[in-house]
């Protein structure tokens, strides 16, 4: 048996907002990114939890709480279901390269299309070549099919 088949992985509710909270703050201080605490983040997710158009997938290492992924769907006139953007997706660094990414990703996947939705986003820094080769690794692109030239991110703090 592989490490990876170990982990359970399952959709969170609103009693795992703390733990959520937690693992996006401890993904934001890993990479020493400008953050609010883990309690804040716990007390907005008490709120996005109860939403239909966010979803956040956990790994459990028996109870401990080992990565998760967070995504939004929103309408688009494209289609007739959801655009998903993953917004984050975590797994504790000790734990990396052991399919938990995979796990929790699949699992993310499968709910999005169980709902309809017609294609995932994903933003990714440049020079994270981990992070995407991971998603390329899963199908994802980032040039458009039919063209030649690479699809951009483009933010503007409000």
């Amino acid at each position: 048996m592989s490490r990876s088949q170990e982990f359970e992985v399952r959709r969170a509710t609103t009693a795992d907002a703390a733990v959520v909270g937690r693992l996006l703050y401890d993904f934001n201080t890993e990479f020493d990114s400008p953050t609010p605490s883990a309690e804040e983040f716990a007390s907005r997710f008490e709120w996005l939890l109860t939403r239909d158009d966010v979803l956040v997938v956990l790994a459990f290492d028996h109870e401990d709480a080992v990565g998760f992924a967070y995504l939004t769907l929103r309408p688009t006139p494209y289609g007739d279901g959801p655009l998903a953007q993953l917004e984050e997706l975590y797994v504790r660094p000790a734990l990396r390269d052991n399919g938990i990414g995979t796990k929790i990703l699949t699992a993310a996947l499968t709910d999005v299309t169980g709902r309809g939705a017609i294609e995932m986003h994903i933003n990714v820094d440049e020079i994270d070549t981990d992070t995407r080769r991971f998603y390329e690794r899963h199908g994802f692109v980032n040039i458009q099919p039919g063209t030649d030239y690479r699809m951009l991110c483009y933010l503007r703090e409000l």
